[in-house]
């Protein structure tokens, strides 16, 4: 007789058979499940693969370089006709390494809408009023150094049982007489049903922060087209090092707090609101593993690391700085000699 094996309907690892909760539970993203809720998603899972997406794995194999750092480890794409010479993080020379796994294939792009010089001319704008950065980190050498990145990212639409129930109050007073009275009616509030986030975003690399990435969000959807090779054409791309078991708890925090919001906002017209079950399972993850279009730029200085980006479809940006310590010692300087000399110009007026 042959042993049955269930997946994890969010991160695909394996499930295994809790005794005490006579649940199946998943080690990696704790999701849990009933025996026939597993049954019921496989039961509607289409495992077929179509043999259109089995030739395009072929071409997207056969059609990307793998490049690789020695020196941070990061593994770079690009098509065939795109040469890597540097690595965009540490900025040290990269060597092909082969081609790239027909399973690393996208399934989902959307396409930059922003060209370098755009790009150029918002990082100059925003580096223009930092005073105190390093000259050489708004050099010509250093802007020439950003680059047209396709960051991977998980998109997670989680389908989600909800169950959330409240006690509402209601408190009215008024004056009669010489009394003052105070009405306190409580309700009972439910709110129970299926939801869908859809386009939960974690982006699978981890050597761009996490918050980075997050900050120059949102993408418009609406823009997200079928992968195709053409897309590469010019620009680099990523190979995702964060698997979609890794990102699920990131995703989950964003989907309960979507369902959190969506819930709270069908609530209003009392006085307080006190929750006693807040309850979001989620029970089956659709995954689209896509590439989002980045501007990129890393800037090494005094042994760290600095990052700056720009969404390539919006124009939204984000990054730190780095601080010249010898400029901010400078401006002080001055500042207190330029103190100093209106002190001494007002002494000498009063005297």
């Amino acid at each position: 007789m042959e042993a049955v094996e269930y997946k994890c309907p969010n991160c695909n690892a394996d499930l295994k058979f809790n005794p005490q909760t006579q649940k199946l539970d998943c080690e990696y993203c704790l999701s849990s499940f009933t025996v026939d809720e597993i049954k019921q998603i496989c039961a509607n899972t289409e495992n077929s693969i179509p043999p259109e997406a089995v030739q395009l794995k072929e071409d997207f194999e056969n059609n990307t370089h793998l490049y690789r750092c020695k020196s941070c480890g990061a593994e770079i794409m690009a098509d065939s006709e795109q040469t890597a010479l540097f690595c965009y993080y540490c900025h040290n020379p990269v060597i092909l390494s082969g081609k790239m796994g027909g399973e690393f294939k996208p399934d989902k792009v959307i396409g930059f809408k922003l060209t370098k010089e755009n790009a150029i001319a918002s990082f100059k704008k925003w580096v223009g009023k930092r005073w105190f950065v390093p000259s050489d980190f708004k050099s010509v050498q250093q802007i020439e150094k950003l680059t047209g990145l396709y960051v991977p990212f998980w998109l997670a639409d989680c389908h989600v049982n909800a169950d959330y129930r409240a006690i509402g109050k209601q408190v009215r007073s008024w004056t009669s007489g010489s009394y003052r009275y105070t009405e306190t009616k409580e309700y009972r509030i439910v709110r129970q049903g299926k939801l869908v986030t859809k386009g939960i975003p974690a982006d699978g690399e981890t050597k761009i922060e996490d918050l980075l990435m997050e900050a120059i969000e949102p993408f418009d959807y609406r823009e997200l087209k079928d992968f195709s090779m053409s897309y590469l054409s010019g620009f680099y791309a990523d190979k995702y090092d964060v698997d979609k078991a890794a990102v699920f708890p990131r995703i989950r925090v964003r989907s309960t707090q979507a369902c959190t919001s969506l819930i709270n906002s069908t609530i209003s017209g009392y006085a307080s609101v006190i929750p006693s079950v807040q309850q979001y399972n989620i029970t089956n993850t659709d995954w689209h593993y896509t590439m989002l279009p980045v501007w990129f730029l890393s800037y090494k200085y005094n042994g760290k690391i600095y990052e700056f980006a720009i969404n390539g479809q919006t124009g939204k940006l984000a990054g730190t700085p780095p601080l010249s310590k010898g400029k901010l010692a400078l401006f002080c300087a001055g500042l207190g000699l330029a103190v100093a000399g209106i002190l001494t110009a007002i002494g000498g007026a009063i005297l």
